[in-house]
């Protein structure tokens, strides 16, 4: 059973995802929590998350700590985004069965599913085609992480759960201008062209690219709900049900920051998956959807950067 005492370890709490299921689970009165940051705890060695897992005893496990990055950083090291998330995810997996671990967590991400998946993405689609070849290893890894906690609650008994969220974005983002996802990326450029008076933003790509956008909060909401009232063996897409274009969510974007030049396209840049829109409507079914607008979150995630400015710079 799941307590509001109950010791719950976040894997990844300093993470955009981490950080906001840590925010929903002391909001929803959760109070006894474990955490280790990245240099306190190396989770791709497992001599050390166990001596962490037998010390401390966590009953209920969130798997947010992951190697994450956008299109260039896993074009310039996917053997870096393959092993460092194999091993963080086998180690706690591991660990959770091996130390009494109640129930489990695991976020994955919707790269899992093949680059030509026909749309929207339905859970079982998973492994009908090959993966988009520019976050190859990422993926392959959190295919391998959903895949090892169900196989771990068929041979063991355990309940360990999977969600896969569509691209996240939100309060926490990561905005460095080599490894950001999309949405940071986007704010970052269009708040220094604005400073800096430039005439252009450069968009990577043709800009019609598709992408599905869920504000952190939002799936730290299904995360938290899905961990008190689900066990079983079914993962479950997270996210808006609707998506938009590259060149959309630049144009709302300079919007939000009040940017007034010009949009340039560098075709020489990929475009990454042609789309990447989630069917949750296995999610729905069990009674949850999403709360936060698009435009909504995007004014508070630039908000956030321009609180922790300096931070980035």
């Amino acid at each position: 059973m799941i307590n509001k005492d109950s010791k719950i370890y976040i894997a990844g709490h300093n993470g955009m995802a981490g950080s906001a299921i840590y925010r929903k689970l002391k909001e929803k009165g959760y109070s006894n929590f474990l955490t280790r940051t990245s240099k306190e705890l190396d989770l791709t060695i497992q001599a050390d998350v166990n001596y962490f897992f037998d010390n401390e005893r966590p009953e209920i496990v969130i798997l947010a700590a992951a190697k994450v990055g956008g299109i260039m950083a896993n074009i310039q090291s996917p053997a870096t985004f393959l092993y460092d998330n194999l091993m963080i995810q086998s180690n706690v997996i591991n660990s959770a069965y091996k130390y009494g671990v109640k129930k489990l967590v695991f976020l994955g991400s919707s790269c899992i599913y093949p680059r030509d998946c026909p749309q929207p993405m339905k859970e079982e689609y998973l492994l009908d085609g090959k993966v988009e070849p520019t976050n190859e290893g990422y993926a392959i890894a959190k295919i391998a992480g959903m895949k090892l906690c169900q196989m771990y609650n068929k041979q063991y008994g355990t309940d360990y759960i999977s969600i896969m969220p569509c691209n996240l974005y939100g309060i926490g983002d990561n905005f460095d201008p080599v490894r950001s996802h999309v949405v940071a990326a986007t704010i970052r450029k269009f708040h220094e062209a604005k400073i800096h008076n430039a005439p252009i933003v450069t968009v990577w790509g043709t800009g019609t690219a598709r992408r599905e956008l869920l504000f952190a909060d939002d799936m730290a909401d299904a995360c938290v709900y899905l961990m008190e009232n689900y066990s079983g063996n079914d993962f479950f897409n997270v996210g808006t049900g609707s998506d938009v274009s590259i060149t959309e969510l630049s144009l709302i974007v300079k919007e939000v920051v009040g940017y007034e030049g010009e949009l340039f396209y560098d075709f020489s840049k990929p475009d990454g998956m042609p789309q990447k829109l989630m069917d949750c409507s296995r999610l729905t079914e069990k009674g949850w959807t999403y709360k936060t607008e698009l435009r909504e979150g995007l004014k508070k995630t630039y908000q956030w950067y321009l609180d922790n400015y300096e931070k980035f710079n």
